[in-house]
């Protein structure tokens, strides 16, 4: 195809798709603070992964999605926050077209923390009204399922950021020697004691640590710890092995699996399960 992306197609391309095949795959991003890298990295991240696995299973990619949940980093006056209820909702209005459009098989992707509270509600509440299989991949999750990955995916979450830059032709967006400030630190010891003495750490481990309790960080280079990138090579040495390492989780997850499986958890649903239990499920 062209492209895998919808919105960069022409409604007669994605109407001649839909005559073949039924699958698309949303990434769900978040703009928020993130160290020397852009608002944006954990957006980029879920789309490289889409466009990969949209390549991999003949789907196409509806991307732009960057405001939603962002959970305790609004310290940083660059993030965006959307409240998770507004958040499902607005997924839910767009499932509901893209279902209405003739996409049957839905797969939301994230690779943010937080992004579970906004996509999980709003993927079985969906399923509940309409009996269709969407599906959701919480990469941070969905990674633990890839056998025999030759690396540990949140010692590499720089690489893999960055990486997805690269992927998807936005490499140059990656700033080179950003400084320290309130922002961004390059020191990790002092970034990892932060987060260790909020209060709110301890509580964090009560349940999946953002839907545990409410929180801030202290202040925005809290969030995460990032790279000090000085040179146009070491960038490109970063993002090749970012590269690597998002194709060696999309291989690994097995995607046409996945999707196959999606399709059989359909008919199943609706030849098996609602024949059985029709009268009593949601309506």
């Amino acid at each position: 195809m062209r492209t895998r992306f919808l919105s960069k197609l022409t409604n007669g391309e994605v109407e001649e798709y839909l005559n073949r095949n039924d699958l698309i795959f949303v990434p769900v991003g978040v703009t928020e603070t993130h160290g020397a890298l852009p608002l944006d990295s954990e957006t980029v991240a879920a789309e490289a992964f889409a466009l990969k696995m949209a390549e991999a299973t003949d789907g196409l990619v509806l991307h732009n999605l960057p405001y939603f949940f962002a959970g305790a980093t609004p310290t940083g006056r660059g993030t965006v926050q959307m409240s998770i209820r507004d958040g499902a909702e607005y997924l839910d209005r767009i499932a509901q077209s893209l279902l209405n459009q003739g996409f049957r098989r839905q797969v939301y992707v994230t690779l943010h923390g937080p992004a579970y509270l906004t996509v999980s509600a709003m993927v079985r509440d969906f399923f509940d009204r309409t009996k269709a299989p969407v599906l959701y991949m919480d990469l941070i999750k969905a990674i633990d399922t890839v056998p025999n990955l030759p690396f540990n995916f949140l010692e590499k979450f720089n690489e893999l950021c960055i990486g997805a830059y690269e992927v998807l032709d936005r490499l140059e967006d990656v700033p080179l020697n950003v400084p320290e400030s309130n922002s961004v630190s390059y020191d990790l010891e002092k970034v990892m004691k932060a987060n260790v003495e909020h209060p709110a750490s301890s509580l964090g481990k009560l349940a999946f640590q953002s839907g545990a309790f409410g929180y801030y960080f202290d202040q925005a280079s809290d969030h995460l710890y990032t790279p000090l990138l000085k040179t146009a090579e070491e960038r490109e040495r970063y993002a090749k092995e970012g590269v690597e390492i998002i194709e060696a989780i999309v291989d690994g997850l097995d995607l046409p699996k996945i999707v196959q499986t999606m399709k059989e958890a359909d008919e199943y649903t609706q030849n098996v399960s609602m024949k059985r239990f029709g009268e009593w499920l949601p309506r």
